[in-house]
């Protein structure tokens, strides 16, 4: 039994469809988890590749683009957010070697622009398609640039309500990009109750052309897996090769066994959603053996009534007369005799 995909939207990210009739699309945010250094980034592109994920995911950093100096410290590290992305950011040649070694396994290479600068190096790189983070998402300047180079656009909308997604998503609209909206809640972790997956159906309300997804920040995969349920088609989450690392996203991050993880339950849950309420007919054999049948217990003479003290209902489930017909049964007569142990026919019983 199929899931229903009718009026349902879907895009093509890098030849990759997306959307209800396919398995999600998994996607490791590698970010900076590797701290500038290339060497780890090319591990974890390795490592996601192994896990099963189609998708790694980084982000491009031009640091005098992207921001003016400053002191601000984010939630989750201890230095300023200059001073982290000065530390993490790529050079264009390390840059280059990275989306090299993505394509080269055959998934599909994604990175997020934090600048003008930014996004124009990833369009001169060649990126197939763009990823807006949530601290983007009513940069609609930045939005409204990414757009004019006309490729799938994914969007984050932490941070944001519906109405300040909306005019993101008209510039979209506008410029004829397909794309995709992403419920995220920028806190790090995301204890459960704020993951708040209710927002994928206001999404899907307020947004009915768009795929909608989720880029979860919670621990572990619990959301993912009830997002998908939800719709999702799309879940990203942080990634690393290694827990001991350190950064400022490493402890909200999955590890290679937790991405597998994530790749194959969300595939499983995928797989089990639709259909309806109703028996297959692969549960046939299981129906011969355990659905009850009308037998009877004693000695059943010739035209006898039959009586709970003469028939009742046993397995297997072989016998033309289930038990549901058992009570209408009841006060009848037999059309012949029957020795105990044997399951009833319909021609056993007068008309």
């Amino acid at each position: 039994m199929r899931l229903s995909t009718a009026n349902k939207p879907e895009i093509s990210l890098n030849g990759r469809q997306v959307g209800a009739a396919y398995q999600p699309l998994v996607i490791a945010e590698i970010g900076i988890n590797h701290e500038g250094d290339v060497e780890k980034a090319i591990r974890m592109v390795d490592d996601a590749y192994d896990a099963g994920c189609e998708c790694a995911k980084f982000q491009c950093h031009i640091i005098e683009d992207e921001m003016i100096p400053n002191e601000v410290i984010p939630g989750n590290a201890t230095v300023s957010i200059w001073d982290i992305m000065a530390r993490c950011a790529l050079t264009l040649d390390e840059e280059i070697r990275v989306k090299k070694h993505v394509d080269s396994k055959g998934m599909i290479y994604l990175s997020t622009p934090f600048s003008r600068a930014a996004a124009n190096r990833l369009e001169e790189m060649g990126a197939p398609l763009y990823k807006i983070g949530s601290g983007e998402c009513n940069n609609y300047p930045l939005i409204e640039h990414v757009a004019g180079f006309g490729k799938p656009v994914i969007l984050s909308t932490g941070m944001n309500d519906i109405e300040s997604i909306r005019p993101s998503v008209e510039i979209l609209r506008r410029k004829g990009i397909p794309f995709a909206l992403l419920h995220c809640t920028s806190m790090y972790p995301t204890p459960y109750e704020y993951v708040r997956l209710g927002a994928i159906d206001d999404l899907k309300a307020n947004f009915s052309d768009a795929v909608v997804g989720l880029s979860d920040h919670s621990l572990g995969n619990y959301t993912c897996f009830g997002a998908v349920a939800l719709g999702a088609s799309i879940l990203e989450k942080h990634f690393t090769s290694d827990m001991s690392w350190p950064g400022p996203d490493i402890p909200i991050s999955l590890d290679p066994a937790g991405l597998a993880d994530l790749v194959n339950g969300s595939k499983a849950i995928h797989k089990a959603l639709g259909g309806s309420k109703s028996i297959l007919r692969e549960e046939q054999p299981t129906i011969d053996f355990a659905y009850a049948c009308v037998v009877t217990i004693q000695d059943v003479a010739k035209g006898a009534p039959l009586t709970k003290e003469n028939i009742w209902v046993k397995r297997p489930g072989t016998g033309e007369i289930k038990a549901k017909d058992f009570d209408a049964l009841l006060g009848r007569t037999s059309a012949r005799s029957v020795s105990a142990g044997n399951q009833l026919k319909w021609s056993d019983i007068e008309n």
